[in-house]
C-alpha cells in the first residue's frame, strides 16, 4: 500500500477571486496545439530586466525573438517526430515540444537596442537593460544659498 499525503483544504471562492486569473478567458497560457506554453519569469533589477522561459529540449536556434515596436515576442516552430524502432510503440507519451508564442509589452523604461539572449540547461534568458534616464540616481546633496 503507497503512503498518500491529503491536504483537506480545498480553494474557497475567495482564494480563487483573489487570483489573477480568475476572470482571464484568453487562451495565453495555451500554444495552437493544446500545449502548455513554457513558463516565465522576469525579474527587475535597478539595470535591466530579465527574462527567463523554461523550455528544456530546446536549441538555441528553435527560437525566434522578436522586437516590434514596444512588443517583444518569442516564438518556437518545432516539428514533432514519433520515432520509434521496428516493433516499438509508445504506451504514454507526455514530451511535447511543439510550436508557442508569448509576446510581452516592454515598458517606456526599457532600452530595446541592447536586448542580449543566452540559452543554456534549459533555460532562454532575455536580458533588456534601462534606458539610463531610468536608471535610479544616487541622492544629490543640495546646497542652500
Amino acid at each position: 500500500m503507497a503512503i498518500v499525503r491529503f491536504s483537506n483544504h480545498l480553494p474557497t471562492f475567495f482564494d480563487r477571486f483573489l487570483e489573477n486569473d480568475l476572470f482571464d478567458w484568453t487562451n495565453r497560457h495555451y500554444s495552437n496545439t493544446d500545449t502548455t506554453l513554457p513558463s516565465v519569469n522576469i525579474k527587475e533589477s535597478a539595470d535591466d530586466f530579465e527574462v527567463e522561459l523554461a523550455a528544456p529540449g530546446f536549441t538555441k536556434k528553435d527560437f525566434n525573438i522578436e522586437l516590434n515596436n514596444d512588443m517583444l515576442t518569442i516564438s518556437s516552430e518545432k516539428e514533432v517526430k514519433n520515432e520509434t524502432k521496428d516493433g516499438q510503440q509508445f504506451a504514454r507519451r507526455e514530451f511535447s515540444y511543439q510550436s508557442f508564442s508569448r509576446s510581452f509589452t516592454l515598458p517606456n523604461t526599457a532600452d530595446g537596442e541592447k536586448i542580449n539572449a543566452r540559452y543554456e540547461n534549459g533555460i532562454l534568458r532575455i536580458t533588456i537593460p534601462k534606458k539610463e534616464e531610468a536608471k535610479p540616481k544616487p541622492p544629490k546633496q543640495i546646497e542652500i544659498s
